[in-house]
């Protein structure tokens, strides 16, 4: 790996994970940007994901999520937190191999559920209806999409358990692990 693609970070993991809260102040560590792929599309189709789901579906906003990782993964001193599922694209898999570092910020079924349990702007954890899932129908859902997407997030250069673990202590960790890996 060059250094122009250790200047990339792209930090993976379930929604819930704590990406868009740990990104920003890892990114600020740094010294380097923080940007959230999922606002990024927001921005470009100009209404919120919960929306882009209902209206234009999955395979639309998987289309976007692709072309739009691709324009903001070629910057330089980013930390990008990614989508749950940006994974389950092989390409995208391969443009984040190719361009940077990759950080899974792993955690338990329970863990997430704990934390967006009382969310409701998660289309993923919605009826096909799109109304709210029971708690019993959410931990389902939660434990069986984890278990789909769990082989691809292990791809990560680096893997981080983030239950009961502070923010602090999450970033300071990572820090270090990237110091190691960069051999800085």
């Amino acid at each position: 790996m060059n250094q122009m693609e250790h200047e990339r970070i792209f930090l993976t993991g379930f929604m819930g994970s704590g990406k868009s809260t740990i990104g920003p102040i890892l990114a600020n560590v740094l010294g380097w940007n923080f940007s959230d792929l999922d606002k990024l599309i927001e921005h470009e189709v100009g209404d919120s994901v919960d929306n882009i789901f209902a209206a234009r579906g999955e395979s639309f906003f998987r289309s976007k999520e692709s072309e739009v990782l691709k324009k903001a993964g070629t910057d330089s001193k980013i930390v990008l937190a990614l989508g749950g599922g940006t994974l389950n694209d092989n390409q995208n898999v391969e443009f984040i191999k190719k361009n940077g570092i990759s950080i899974y910020l792993k955690s338990s079924p329970d863990e997430i559920f704990r934390r967006l349990k009382y969310k409701v702007d998660r289309p993923l954890l919605k009826s096909e209806q799109g109304q709210p899932l029971s708690a019993f129908e959410t931990k389902e859902k939660i434990a069986d999409l984890l278990m789909k997407r769990e082989s691809t997030y292990l791809l990560a250069d680096i893997v981080y358990q983030v239950d009961n673990i502070t923010v602090g202590k999450t970033v300071d960790d990572l820090v270090k692990l990237l110091k190691r890996k960069l051999n800085v």
